[in-house]
């Protein structure tokens, strides 16, 4: 099977693409290296990348659409992992999220159904799409019309984008929502990494808001099989979540870094940031239905993979 990822040096993709290559598929992989985090981590995935087999690496944007049509000229599965993540960003710089997630969302679509016959299509939605939801687990049935950050409203639209062409061309088209993800390679941004950083600099853990505020923390691997089972299998379904079905505290969280470090931080509160959610927490029965998704990594074998990892990390860059 051939797939194109794109976001291939991100995160997500980057696990995404390595698994592939491992099963023997082909990959091509599109990137910007964009400034949002240390390109140095993004490069040094690609090139771990390159080790793990014949990867087709390409450095480009999403709006570079004849790019993007000729390297998905002959793909079987399109996996659209690109996007300007982050909630709090958007606050600085809210027209990168226009230019990724609605436009490279257009962009993509355009791309994948215009091609005869159209390769299906696999794509990163998020559980912010939730937004201000009470009732938990959220069901991919729940409503979903209270974005309460520029992210999750982005992240909305291109799912109500992504339905509009399967009714219009009949594209087979699944978004898969992302809860929460973590593990090795992540994303400094993200409170798990930054607990870490401090713990090692001895610097004040900066918690915000109520630190009994919960995620459903996932571990990079699960989230991969869920990704690539899709990526297998073609599926009725139009949404599905990828989570863990455990909401984590805060304090738990820090606490869990601070045993897997060995050290102990200092708190430094501070309050609730704009956009942030009080709980996510994923309803899992579709997605165990459709893809046999089953998430196996609990917190504390992950993040201790995490720590492993960034010991590794900060003797390297």
């Amino acid at each position: 099977m051939k797939v194109l990822v794109t976001g291939c040096a991100g995160f997500v993709g980057y696990h995404v693409a390595r698994r592939l290559l491992a099963d023997g598929d082909a990959v091509v992989g599109l990137d910007n290296l964009g400034p949002y985090y240390d390109p140095a981590l993004k490069r040094a995935r690609v090139a771990a990348l390159r080790a793990a087999g014949p990867l087709e690496f390409h450095v480009g944007d999403l709006a570079e659409f004849e790019l993007l049509r000729a390297l998905a000229a002959d793909v079987d599965v399109v996996v659209h992992l690109a996007a300007q993540p982050g909630v709090r960003h958007a606050l600085v710089d809210p027209f990168s999220y226009e230019r990724s997630n609605l436009l490279g969302m257009l962009d993509v679509l355009e791309v994948v159904r215009r091609r005869t016959p159209p390769p299906r299509l696999v794509w990163a939605s998020s559980s912010s799409v939730y937004g201000g939801n009470v009732r938990t687990p959220f069901a991919e049935t729940d409503r979903v019309d209270d974005p309460v950050s520029l992210y999750a409203a982005t992240k909305r639209a291109g799912e109500l984008m992504v339905h509009s062409y399967r009714h219009l061309f009949g594209l087979q088209a699944l978004g898969l929502r992302f809860f929460t993800v973590y593990g090795p390679w992540g994303r400094p941004d993200m409170a798990y990494w930054r607990f870490a950083e401090a713990l090692f600099d001895d610097r004040p853990l900066e918690l915000y808001g109520d630190t009994a505020a919960s995620r459903d923390m996932t571990y990079i691997d699960d989230v991969v099989d869920g990704v690539v089972a899709a990526v297998r299998r073609p599926v009725p379904d139009e949404l599905l979540n990828l989570g863990n079905a455990e909401p984590i505290p805060l304090e738990r969280l820090v606490e869990t870094v601070e045993r897997a470090v060995g050290r102990t931080g200092r708190r430094l509160s501070g309050p609730a940031q704009p956009g942030d959610v009080a709980t996510t927490f994923a309803d899992l029965e579709r997605s165990k239905a459709a893809l046999g998704y089953e998430p196996r990594v609990r917190l504390e074998e992950g993040i201790a993979r995490f720590v492993e990892w960034y010991r590794w990390w900060r003797s390297v860059r």
